[in-house]
């Protein structure tokens, strides 16, 4: 199933962040997600966000949306993805 990829304002401002060579990573590993939820996707338990997926040392924090539909949330590094806001 092919899923439309959405970044939420601040997920744009994360990635705007990284250098040249992590940027692509998370871009392919975005890619990567859009093909039926590719890569290294897992379901958080005790967060209000749904999924999370791994990219070396950095996490995507994302949920899915009318069955079709990925909203991203935010790009962060391991230590700073899971800490309670």
């Amino acid at each position: 199933m092919k899923y439309d990829v959405q970044l939420k304002p601040r997920a744009v401002k994360d990635l705007k962040r990284f250098s040249g060579q992590n940027a692509g990573r998370i871009a392919d590993a975005l890619e990567l997600l859009a093909e039926d939820l590719s890569g290294d996707v897992k379901k958080l338990t005790n967060f209000t966000l749904e999924y999370r997926l791994r990219v070396g040392a950095y996490r995507v924090l994302f949920e899915v949306e009318n069955e079709n539909r990925v909203m991203v949330y935010r790009i962060l590094h391991r230590r700073e993805a899971y800490r309670k806001r």
